[in-house]
């Protein structure tokens, strides 16, 4: 039980705050009918808190050690994997698709890069609110874009 009393409850909570936060703007996208929607918003959000979370855990991890900058190969990591997300966003029919799909290998980067540096807690905190976000928020999307085109028509 001790491995969720420490300080990770403060980042478990930062990276749910993140969620929801990047939630609450992927809703009023939906809402708005842009492609980009709650699911895609929630894992940027807290996909980007994480690397950032990751980057202040493994730097006080490692303050003072010579010629040591820990978050260099995880900034290589973060562009190579955006490059082939990229890839995945596709442009056809006149819609765009893969943009969840490039969130989610994005938010997997990150705790690719967690699990790397030891903070293993914290990374499956991370996959449990990666794996909520594609499942349970998917569900609750599909029903405001069918509230919001019924709405739309009125």
């Amino acid at each position: 039980m001790e491995f969720f009393l420490n300080g990770d409850t403060v980042i478990f909570g930062k990276l749910l705050l993140a969620l929801v936060l990047g939630l609450a703007l992927g809703f009023e996208r939906t809402i708005a009918g842009k492609t980009a929607g709650m699911r895609t918003y929630a894992l940027v959000a807290m996909g980007s808190s994480l690397l950032v979370i990751v980057a202040q855990s493994v730097t006080a991890s490692y303050i003072g050690s010579v010629n040591f900058d820990p978050m260099r190969l995880a900034a290589g990591i973060v562009m190579g994997v955006g490059f082939i997300c990229g890839g995945l966003i596709v442009f056809s029919d006149n819609r765009l698709t893969g943009l969840t799909t490039a969130a989610g290998m994005w938010v997997a980067t990150a705790i690719g890069i967690a699990v790397g540096y030891g903070l293993f807690s914290i990374a499956i905190f991370a996959s449990i609110l990666t794996l909520f976000t594609f499942t349970f928020l998917w569900k609750i999307e599909e029903s405001v874009r069918k509230f919001s085109n019924e709405n739309a028509r009125d």
